[in-house]
């Protein structure tokens, strides 16, 4: 039991973490409990502090309108915590479709279902693109054009008030991940994903690889949703430097010789 439980150590952390801030959403709705209320896009923590998704507030700034003070110092907060301390820590321990897109990713790897990637192709840098188009519509037609449509906020409703008609738009995510593009809507198309990987480059955790420990065994690659980030495998010793990195921990878990960790000291002694 020990063993499995270190083997699924930050997998445990990650969905007790994600599990954890929906019933404070929850809480906060039903009860009036102050920890956290309010939503993903826009929250209070304990009553007082302002917390706003950054990249929403970049699309309704974009459609004109004018915010509130308040919206700004949230997401400035949110920025600059994950711009200098998380990275991309969003999309792997507080967004709930990450455990959509990770089941998809389980289910195609046990049954192995789904197109290759020899049989369709689809650029990681897509997100980008979908992160300034959501910019541009936002722009033309007066709305936060990816908020309008985003499956990150669907899920969120549909968890705490119920799905109604928003469970088809996960389902087809799900079907996506699992049997079009493995990763496919996290690691390639999610412009709030994009978003984070541009801000989180010069994060302060990092996950450090030792090649001196590593044997080459390439578990981590295989269990990594974000392979090209471990381009260092093998080659040298070092920090993952890469935006893209969602600090998931999965790597440092398929690891048994030891050579992944999380490393702060690492990073600090590098600048």
């Amino acid at each position: 039991m020990s063993s499995v439980l270190a083997k699924n150590r930050f997998l445990i952390l990650r969905r007790l973490t994600q599990s954890l801030i929906l019933f404070f959403f929850f809480a906060g709705g039903a009860y009036g409990w102050s920890l956290l209320r309010g939503n993903l896009s826009a929250s209070k923590l304990l009553n007082t502090i302002p917390l706003a998704d950054p990249f929403a507030l970049l699309q309704v700034l974009a459609t004109g309108n004018i915010v509130r003070t308040e919206a700004l110092v949230g997401a400035a907060i949110v920025a600059l915590f994950f711009a200098l301390v998380a990275g991309r820590a969003f999309c792997g321990w507080v967004c709930p479709v990450n455990a959509v897109t990770d089941a998809a990713a389980w289910l195609r790897g046990k049954l192995k279902v789904g197109l290759s990637e020899k049989d369709i192709r689809l650029s990681r840098n897509t997100r980008y693109w979908v992160l300034g188009l959501s910019v541009v519509l936002s722009v033309i037609t007066g709305v936060a054009a990816f908020e309008w449509i985003s499956p990150i906020s669907m899920l969120l409703r549909g968890i705490l008030f119920g799905m109604g008609a928003g469970w088809t738009v996960i389902v087809a995510l799900f079907v996506f991940d699992a049997v079009i593009v493995k990763n496919g809507f996290c690691g390639h198309v999610c412009p709030l994903g994009g978003f984070y990987s541009l801000l989180g480059r010069y994060r302060l955790i990092k996950v450090r690889h030792d090649k001196d420990a590593c044997t080459l065994c390439m578990r981590c690659i295989e269990s990594c949703p974000e392979k090209q980030v471990l381009d260092l495998v093998g080659k040298r010793s070092g920090v993952v430097a890469s935006g893209e990195c969602s600090n998931c921990g999965q790597c440092i878990e398929a690891c048994e010789d030891h050579a992944m960790e999380f490393s702060i000291r690492a990073v600090v002694k590098g600048r």
